[in-house]
């Protein structure tokens, strides 16, 4: 008879040393919750609430019957990475050519090609911290070691160029940041952006990857691409996708405009994996790139208004430090003042341990700072209802009262 358990052994070091996703993870936790019959209200997860613009459905049907149901080019189809390009050159003053463009099954693969492709072990890549979740992890997976340059609130969780510099050394090979920030919603000014790239050129083969997937939901007026400025242009690696800004998170579409040897490379670690992403998919997202943007604005709209509501809400919380992200649809509220507090059962030692009585004792999912190397603190997302978010935080406000 076969055994039905299998051993640890036959797990690879690699996997076994993974972390496992925390936003994953606590979502995984609240749908437990609810399965049980519990009214769990889920701020978890970094997925916009609204769904994908009927025009871009409709593009991706009318694909469906257009025969668009084959393999796609690895680097993606001619058509959408020209989009792509006028994309670029349009909104954020980036000048590619089509063979630096490479189309992948989300921004997070992008991200793993990036790192498959750039660092070996002994390498460095550093990370500007708070950052996001698998950003520490994929650069282990790669054998490197991630070195993290920290900022706190007091510094609105944005690094400085004088932190980075301290951090380079002769085996850094990247400097990976997210602006608008996963998971603070930091945006970085064109004056902090200018003296960042102002170091890593004095830096030979030091490269930047600068993730904006979160481009269009600014609120400061203006996105600014650290590519754009003249000394880093042909260093910089940017990351772009279609989950936040159009509401695709279910597509798994992600691409980058790199310097041509490292697009090639891109390509055919990609090649490796999975091929090319979803032929219909790539047809509806060239179209969305350059058709109607008012869904988008309205979407920004509508999460500006939900953070201030948030952010007025948390205020009222004693104990709660929380900043004004301008960006992105998170807020990190520092809540150290509550550790070592108890409500007679449960100590909070930690912002895990903060977390975690959340949900058992408010019913409310949110993700703990650790896991964006920020130990002080924790992630809410605001992509959710205002009544939800208005009873969510009713319901931690009322818990963290029973702490002592």
């Amino acid at each position: 008879m076969a055994s039905t358990t299998t051993s640890p052994s036959i797990l690879s070091n690699r996997i076994l040393n993974m972390a496992e996703s925390a936003t994953i993870k606590m979502a995984q936790m609240a749908r437990d919750l609810k399965a049980q019959g519990h009214q769990v209200i889920s701020l978890s997860l970094g997925e916009p609430d609204f769904d994908t613009p009927d025009h871009i459905k409709d593009a991706a049907a009318q694909a469906l019957k257009d025969g668009y149901t084959k393999y796609t080019p690895v680097p993606g189809l001619v058509e959408l990475r020209e989009a792509i390009v006028r994309k670029f050159k349009r909104d954020n003053d980036l000048d590619f050519d089509i063979s630096q463009i490479v189309v992948s099954n989300g921004a997070k693969q992008s991200i793993a090609n990036l790192s498959l492709t750039m660092l070996n072990p002994g390498d460095e890549a550093i990370i500007l911290a708070p950052y996001w979740v698998s950003y520490y992890e994929i650069v282990r997976l790669s054998g490197a070691t991630p070195i993290t340059v920290f900022a706190g609130i007091e510094q609105d969780y944005k690094a400085t160029a004088a932190q980075l510099e301290a951090a380079i050394t002769p085996r850094t090979k990247f400097v990976l940041f997210s602006s608008p920030c996963n998971p603070t919603g930091s945006v970085y000014s064109r004056e902090e952006l200018e003296a960042i790239a102002e170091v890593v050129a004095r830096h030979d083969d030091l490269y930047i990857i600068s993730d904006e997937i979160y481009e269009y939901i600014n609120f400061t007026g203006q996105h600014i691409s650290i590519g754009s400025i003249d000394s880093v242009r042909d260093r910089t690696i940017t990351v772009n996708g279609f989950s936040k800004g159009f509401a695709m998170t279910g597509w798994r579409l992600g691409y980058i405009g790199a310097p041509k040897v490292i697009a090639g490379a891109c390509a055919k670690m990609q090649g490796q994996f999975t091929s090319g992403a979803t032929a219909f998919g790539q047809k509806a997202a060239a179209y969305a790139l350059e058709a109607d943007m008012t869904p988008t604005t309205n979407m920004r709209e509508a999460f500006l208004k939900r953070r201030d509501i948030v952010i007025e809400l948390l205020r009222e919380i004693p104990g709660f430090k929380v900043n004004n992200p301008q960006g992105a649809f998170y807020i990190f509220p520092n809540i150290s003042a509550y550790f070592g507090k108890t409500d007679g059962s449960t100590t909070i030692n930690d912002a895990n341990d903060f977390c975690q009585y959340l949900l058992i004792n408010a019913h409310v999912a949110v993700v703990a700072g650790s896991a964006f190397g920020a130990d002080n603190c924790f992630r809410l997302s605001y992509a959710a209802s205002e009544a939800d978010l208005r009873e969510a935080i009713r319901r931690i406000k009322e818990a963290v009262a029973r702490l002592h």
